[in-house]
């Protein structure tokens, strides 16, 4: 993989992670039109450390509300007698307990679904149909104009099962999740700032479960340097693409990204057999 592809790749992780359009589908897409070995042990060091790359994102935008949710998790564990007390005055508390709440669905999807999952990603026809999809997941938040509620753990957990059907390459984490809070009822800046810190733990633990044989894959210091290209592309992309998804969902434009979506997925349907 050149240098050049490395950099492509960060930035294409970067953007779609945020932008709800679907990063794994545009890296399943962006193997065969570049012609990358997916096999290549440096091939799997660079999804996962591009992914890393878009979590730091996210930690960089809400680092107060993860350091909140970090701190007043620890001192509920603590004193786990006052933990009930502490739930329902505490909103860092609350979100803690919830976003954990959206793992469940997850991890059992993954679970079940892993052997599928890895097939989508060698069959980009799938990646088309599962983008046009998600374009309809998109479209559908039209029908809830003016949403303004919050989440709670019932709607965590039914915003954790749209996670779960993310993991299939072409349907967007970030669009499926906000669509769904968004048609829960839920406000649209609290659904997408609901969505980008819900995605923390599922990347990190990607992260770990991909990562683990990274360091018996012969990867040479020229590939490292083409990954950490890539981890700081996909960092720095990652940033403007929250800035931007942030902007758009409170102008409640996301049908933009849904012809987006349409779009690619008929080319890849038609072009990508």
């Amino acid at each position: 993989m050149s240098l050049y592809e490395a950099i492509l790749l960060g930035l294409i992780q970067g953007l779609t992670e945020f932008l709800p359009v679907s990063s794994s589908g545009h890296l399943a897409l962006a193997k065969p039109l570049l012609g990358i070995d997916s096999e290549a042990g440096h091939f799997t060091a660079l999804v996962v450390f591009v992914h890393l790359g878009t979590a730091f994102s996210v930690l960089t935008v809400y680092r107060q509300q993860v350091a909140s949710i970090i701190i007043q998790t620890l001192h509920a564990l603590r004193k786990p007698s006052r933990g009930m007390k502490e739930y329902h005055k505490n909103e860092s508390l609350q979100l803690a307990v919830m976003i954990t709440a959206t793992l469940i669905p997850t991890g059992i999807a993954y679970v079940f679904m892993k052997d599928s999952i890895d097939a989508f990603f060698a069959a980009p026809h799938w990646v088309g149909a599962m983008l046009m999809f998600t374009a309809v997941l998109l479209t559908l938040t039209l029908i809830r104009p003016n949403p303004d509620g919050k989440v709670n753990l019932t709607k965590a957990i039914i915003i954790g099962c749209a996670q779960s059907f993310a993991m299939l390459p072409g349907i967007s984490r970030s669009g499926s999740t906000i669509a769904a809070a968004i048609y829960l009822g839920v406000n649209r800046q609290n659904a997408a700032n609901f969505s980008f810190l819900m995605a923390l733990p599922v990347i990190f633990a990607g992260a770990l479960l991909e990562g683990k044989d990274l360091l018996n894959s012969g990867i040479n210091s020229s590939q490292w340097i083409a990954i950490i290209v890539s981890t700081l592309t996909a960092y720095v992309s990652g940033l403007v693409a929250i800035k931007l998804v942030l902007g758009v969902i409170k102008r409640g434009k996301l049908q933009y990204f849904a012809i987006y979506c349409l779009l690619v997925g008929i080319l890849a349907v038609v072009m990508l057999k």
